[in-house]
């Protein structure tokens, strides 16, 4: 096996809840931590091995919730404690980039990241290596903030999309031209005929000193903050450090913060089977079906007269389902969901109100 690159790293961001998957995901057990596709392993169990195949095992760090660290080590007890990174309180992502981009420049001033999400599906391995690979090998020799984008192969709105420019600045490597949040249909469908734009994959590639810079210039007042507890950072001092640190910092994501402001941005167009997982129409799409188009999780579910379903229920329970299409199904201990496929999108929404007439007890 070739040795794999001292000065590659990268960062798991697996802190987030889940609440487009509720009621499987819950606050004290989200999607991450879930086998949602019945395959045997977690989602950060596979996002875990699949960057162990070409980054140094010591230079993977999974930064989450400081609720999920037992978690985090319970699913991966090969990973050293020193590589979970706590956070105390969700700020999204751009103070995530910067407390995890500080701690790793401390510890190395030549390293180049992926901070990547632990909760999407990737079906091709190979050729996501091959594309990080690639990613990693740009940010080392360029100033560049890269992310992977997907080739869409629909018009999807639930994912916003990168519009790049036609000549490549390297192999496979384009200058970014604009982002776009989720746009709707009529759009989406241009984005798509037009072949210049891509799906946000939310896996962003740079080198540490690159990363630090455009904080410097575009969100000064994080940056300020972890540079004032650099001291602290890979010490018995850095949780006390932090705690004093994330409630003063912006609630943010690095995609509005830096992505769509810096003008060094650059994309990898990628084609690698992959899925953000980020709603049970998506998990759909990716498991088996039976002959009516149901996807049917749980050892005891009749179906007549039902199509297109997307079933979950524990596997002792006999729930028979008729007549109904194109429905989500789930039922847990506690909670049973029944909504509209073409309404998955408002999950989230539905756990709002949840939250607001019936306290967190179901949440």
């Amino acid at each position: 096996m070739t040795k794999l690159n001292s000065h590659f790293y990268v960062a798991i961001m697996a802190g987030g809840i889940g609440s487009r998957f509720w009621p499987h995901s819950r606050t004290d057990n989200p999607k991450q931590f879930l086998d949602i596709l019945n395959t045997g392993k977690t989602l950060l169990q596979w996002t875990y091995e699949r960057f162990a195949q070409f980054i140094p095992k010591e230079n993977i760090f999974v930064v989450t919730h400081q609720q999920y660290t037992t978690k985090v080590s319970d699913q991966l007890p090969e990973l050293p404690t020193a590589n979970i990174v706590s956070e105390p309180s969700r700020k999204n992502t751009a103070p995530c980039v910067a407390y995890i981009s500080h701690k790793i420049h401390k510890q190395d001033p030549l390293a180049n990241i992926i901070c990547a999400p632990a909760d999407h599906l990737i079906v091709d391995g190979p050729a996501f290596t091959s594309a990080c690979l690639n990613a990693l090998l740009f940010v080392q020799k360029h100033s560049a903030l890269l992310t992977l984008g997907i080739k869409p192969t629909r018009p999807d709105t639930g994912y916003g999309y990168i519009q790049f420019e036609p000549q490549q600045v390297a192999d496979n490597v384009y200058q970014v031209k604009t982002f776009t949040e989720k746009p709707n249909l009529e759009l989406a469908k241009t984005f798509l005929q037009s072949g210049d734009f891509l799906w946000n994959a939310g896996i962003f590639v740079w080198n540490v000193k690159t990363i630090l810079a455009a904080f410097k210039q575009y969100l000064p007042e994080i940056d300020e903050l972890f540079e004032q507890s650099t001291f602290a950072l890979n010490t018995p001092q850095e949780k006390e450090a932090i705690e004093k640190v994330y409630p003063q910092c912006t609630n943010i994501s690095i995609d509005y913060g830096i992505m769509e402001k810096a003008s060094n941005v650059y994309v990898i167009p990628s084609n690698f089977g992959w899925s953000d997982l980020g709603t049970w129409a998506s998990a759909y799409e990716n498991l088996e079906k039976d002959y009516l188009g149901n996807a049917v999780q749980g050892k005891n579910v009749v179906v007549i007269d039902a199509t297109k379903c997307m079933v979950k229920v524990p596997n002792d329970k006999l729930v028979l389902l008729q007549g109904l299409d194109e429905f989500i199904v789930i039922d847990t201990q506690d909670v049973l969901l029944i909504c509209k496929k073409e309404n998955e999108q408002h999950v989230k929404e539905y756990v709002s109100e949840i939250k607001r007439n019936k306290g967190e007890k179901f949440l």
